[in-house]
């Protein structure tokens, strides 16, 4: 008798999924949490974009862009589940005779595992960029949604981050740490300027509305 065959993750339903993450096994984790997140970000980019066609001369490339950047992240939930997968894979096995300690295998799988995060980092560094750019010229109706893109594309960046500082804890002279955490933290610098720029704009508008029904009134 064969055993069931988990679908992949693109295949389930998002609550299938969600079971799949509060289940009592280390995968899926984080990793895929943050790539599902920057997922989420990227099609709400691709949203905004559409809807802002009238205000963006350049949406059609804005779209275009998200959607790409779309393609390239929604297969990483499932790529950082499995990389992990070997991870845990040489945590359980013995070291062969005349082989590589089992400290030096793991070691080499975290520091696999780890192109995946880094991956998301790179990824919510220019979601967050194009979000906020969307949210700072582009329709006013989904600036609220441009936001969200931005906040969801920052915070999949710096848990990427953290996992990447994390699996290479045990290699000081990798580079990758540090990069991540530029990324992350650049990405957070642009979401929470858009959302200072849209909490503005918000302000302008109910001074606006609120002298027009003064005005009206006077009348």
């Amino acid at each position: 008798m064969t055993g069931t065959v988990r679908p992949g993750y693109l295949d389930m339903r998002v609550g299938e999924f969600l079971d799949e993450l509060a289940g009592a096994r280390p995968d899926p984790g984080g990793g895929s949490a943050a790539a599902l997140a920057v997922a989420l970000a990227a099609a709400l980019c691709a949203m905004t974009a559409e809807l802002s066609a009238r205000q963006l001369a350049d949406a059609p490339r804005l779209a275009a862009d998200a959607r790409g950047l779309l393609r390239r992240a929604a297969p990483l939930a499932q790529a950082d589940a499995d990389a992990y997968g070997g991870v845990l894979a040489a945590r359980r096995e013995p070291g062969p005779p005349g082989g590589p300690p089992r400290e030096e295998r793991v070691s080499a799988a975290l520091a696999r595992a780890t192109e995946v995060p880094l991956e998301v980092a790179g990824l919510g560094d220019r979601l967050a960029a194009l979000a906020a750019d969307i949210a700072g010229r582009g329709n006013p109706a989904v600036r609220g949604d441009a936001l969200t893109a931005a906040r969801l594309a920052a915070a999949a960046a710096q848990a990427a981050a953290a996992l990447v500082q994390i699996n290479l804890a045990g290699a000081p002279d990798d580079p990758r740490p540090a990069q991540a955490t530029h990324l992350a933290a650049r990405a957070a610098h642009v979401a929470a300027q858009a959302a200072r720029a849209a909490h503005v704009a918000a302000q302008a508008a109910r001074a606006a509305h609120v002298a027009a029904q003064a005005g009206g009134d006077a009348r």
